[in-house]
């Protein structure tokens, strides 16, 4: 069961792993994480083909997450995600990282738990079927409004996330909005204005769209629910290490389950 980097001639398999599950994931995806963290993703071999992986990004020393943790049906219950997630964290330590965060199913959440991951706050999936989209905002700087909201530096995940998305942005906050698999996704979307969020989803949610937020924002709550999207799935945000927590109450879109 031995670890290895994953390359870009693994993305074709690895992306297959993620549309078995059902994720909504593409190529571009995938590919963005290995350009990101090109010694941070890993993936274990059987039978000359990969069968399982997990990802790692990293936000500088202060945060780092864990992603895409994926076995095919065929090599499940005998403990590949439990050896990537081990080599994960070990490398996570060896970088010096100091919160490790990762977003479980309730069927991942014992494993994680088991390697001292403890639960932070609930993330839901929103769904809306095809809409019509309502006007466009210009380009504007994005990196303020997230380090205040995250505490972290996600700079160059911004960057890579902005050459495949639409960009809604003002003086407000920002709202990206790309391809996924199976549906539009919406996020990340940072925002001091609950006004700015409801124009920014309007615009990009023309197309059948998920949203990923933290009900913990009572206010991003609300407004999907206004906007006719209805919950979909729950997952669990756990940590591992130092609490981090920034201005949640401005983040209305995560990421995405596998970058935060």
């Amino acid at each position: 069961m031995a670890v290895r980097l994953l390359h870009e001639q693994d993305i074709s398999i690895a992306a297959e792993l993620s549309a078995e599950a059902g994720w909504n994931q593409t190529a571009d995806d995938w590919r963005m994480l290995l350009r990101l963290n090109p010694e941070n993703c890993f993936g274990i071999d059987a039978e000359g083909r990969l069968v399982s992986t997990a990802t790692l990004s990293c936000y500088g020393r202060k945060l780092a997450w864990i992603g895409m943790v994926l076995t095919t049906r065929a090599y499940q219950r005998r403990g590949f995600a439990r050896t990537l997630l081990l080599h994960a964290i070990a490398r996570a330590d060896q970088l010096g990282i100091e919160s490790l965060k990762l977003d479980a199913t309730d069927q991942g959440q014992p494993l994680y738990e088991s390697l001292g991951f403890r639960v932070e706050q609930p993330v839901e999936r929103w769904w809306r079927p095809p809409q019509a989209g309502g006007a466009g905002l210009q380009p504007a700087n994005l990196l303020d409004h997230d380090m205040e909201a995250y505490k972290a530096d996600r700079s160059e995940l911004l960057r890579a996330l902005t050459q495949h998305s639409k960009v809604q942005a003002n003086a407000d906050g920002f709202c990206l909005s790309r391809p996924g698999r199976r549906a539009n996704y919406i996020g990340p979307c940072v925002s001091q204005s609950t006004e700015f969020v409801r124009t920014a989803i309007q615009a990009c949610a023309h197309e059948e769209s998920y949203w990923d937020l933290l009900p913990q924002n009572q206010s991003a709550l609300a407004l999907a629910t206004e906007l006719g999207f209805k919950p979909q799935r729950k997952l669990i945000r756990m940590v591992r290490g130092r609490d981090l927590r920034g201005r949640e109450d401005w983040i209305y879109a995560i990421a995405g389950f596998e970058l935060g």
